[in-house]
């Protein structure tokens, strides 16, 4: 089948000069590429990216998450109720300066226990952790005393020392309730 334009140029080469009608007939076919891709495979795309979004963040099959957060919950609330706190004295020291000039670090203290019980075996024990507090802080510089990082360390170092003076006793954690340097 000969197009448009080939019929016509054998027709100006032959000399004749008719008019042709040509009929346009529709193109039969289906989509074309770029549309089948605009319309089909880029929804379905977004639908299976949207669903596993879905179920990813919770939204299908989420019966079991509930339960396990509200017992982690639960195991929080036991946790801050059965804690208990103590408060060691204040404790006076002269920092390690090197030089002429003094400085000194004033210090309260609270120790967070598991149980009531905790609390005579501490008292028993008190004089030997203030003893071990106080041999720490007075080889403190100033420097280690500096931003969160030098009061995070004190406050591990103070846990291991109290841990070790109160062995049977686990104390959880050492809370500073004033820290003042001069």
């Amino acid at each position: 089948m000969r197009g448009v334009a080939e019929v016509m140029a054998d027709q100006a080469i032959d000399g004749q000069n008719e008019d042709v009608e040509v009929e346009a007939t529709p193109r039969k076919g289906g989509l074309s590429g770029k549309k089948l891709v605009l319309f089909v495979v880029v929804p379905l795309l977004l639908l299976i990216g949207g669903g596993a979004g879905a179920y990813f963040m919770g939204v299908f099959g989420g019966g079991e998450e509930p339960a396990a957060e509200e017992q982690v919950e639960e195991q929080m609330e036991e946790e801050a109720q059965a804690a208990v706190f103590h408060d060691l004295p204040d404790m006076l020291v002269n920092l390690n300066t090197g030089g002429r000039r003094s400085s000194f670090l004033k210090l309260s203290v609270a120790l967070e226990l598991t149980s009531e019980q905790d609390i005579a075996r501490i008292e028993e024990m008190q004089p030997r952790i203030v003893d071990s507090f106080q041999v720490y802080l007075r080889e403190l510089r100033i420097e280690d005393l500096s931003g969160s990082a030098g009061l995070q360390r004190l406050r591990e170092e103070l846990l291991l020392r109290v841990n070790s003076a109160a062995h049977p006793v686990e104390v959880r954690d050492v809370l500073f309730k004033q820290m003042l340097v001069q």
